[in-house]
């Protein structure tokens, strides 16, 4: 997660962004082998071709267990906040914030519901109903859940993420295979007529720079960087806000239970078990 990452993510980045965006058109002449591949007469066959469904399946499936461990960490430290942290505080608050932040904020919130672009077998060109457009146009006529970028790349370029976490003598290996399941990935979307190749390959590239950025903010950065000990503070914070709404959510479940009868907030025992604390 150095420097050279960062500029062979910003390089590929940008000549994407320069090349799809002078040239839409090869988004299209990409797609286009994918869309003459017959398999029962739909147009985008791979897409129901099992191998290759199951294969994407199997893909998914890596990013969801790999932060499951972190995910149960995390909830430990919100019930037992003065326990250490069975993993490393560091790891914990890197792999959540990275999920959360790429593939989660930026890409399944804030980018595919608000980025009109059809996907590829939704477009005139391949027997479609909406109408092509380039990458940086967010114009569309898609309504929700649409191709820039593709959710399913940027999970598994997540993997990234855990992978820089590996010790040194392995870490080369695991980024490897985090990028090799991202590029596949990438392919498969594309052979379905899931998303443009441009969707895929900014995909990669907007969760890259959302993991390299979260390292360097914890792990690299003199004025940034967090030491066991302060990230265990942090969880533990993070912790006792954690319980307040989660207590704050049930007291207010108990009143609407207790309906206009009775203010059941008023019950000593639901202010004990419900209260904030």
């Amino acid at each position: 997660m150095g420097r050279t990452g960062l500029y062979i993510a910003l390089a590929v980045g940008a000549v994407t962004g320069l090349v799809f965006g002078f040239y839409p058109e090869l988004d299209l002449i990409i797609s286009r082998p994918f869309y003459d591949y017959t398999i029962g007469g739909n147009q985008f066959g791979w897409r129901i071709y099992p191998p290759l469904m199951t294969a994407r399946d199997a893909g998914l499936w890596v990013g969801t267990l790999i932060i499951v461990p972190a995910l149960l960490a995390l909830l430990y430290k919100i019930v037992f906040p003065r326990r250490r942290s069975l993993l490393s505080g560091r790891a914990v608050l890197f792999l959540a914030a990275t999920m959360a932040l790429g593939p989660g904020l930026l890409v399944n919130v804030l980018l595919k519901d608000h980025w009109h672009r059809p996907r590829p077998i939704d477009i005139v060109q391949f027997g479609g109903n909406e109408h092509f457009r380039p990458w940086w146009d967010p114009r569309g006529d898609c309504p929700n859940n649409c191709a820039f970028v593709s959710g399913d790349v940027s999970g598994a370029v997540w993997t990234i993420a855990p992978a820089v976490l590996v010790p040194a003598p392995w870490r080369a290996v695991a980024v490897g295979a985090a990028l090799t399941l991202g590029t596949g990935m990438a392919l498969i979307r594309v052979m379905a007529g899931g998303h443009a190749a441009s969707d895929v390959i900014f995909a990669g590239v907007f969760t890259f720079l959302v993991i390299w950025l979260v390292y360097a903010l914890i792990y690299r950065w003199p004025s940034t960087r967090l030491s066991e000990e302060a990230s265990e503070r942090r969880l533990e914070r993070f912790s006792a806000r954690g319980r307040r709404v989660a207590h704050w959510l049930g007291w207010r479940v108990a009143s609407e239970i207790a309906g206009p009868e009775g203010d059941a907030t008023a019950d000593p025992k639901v202010k004990r078990r419900f209260g904030w604390w």
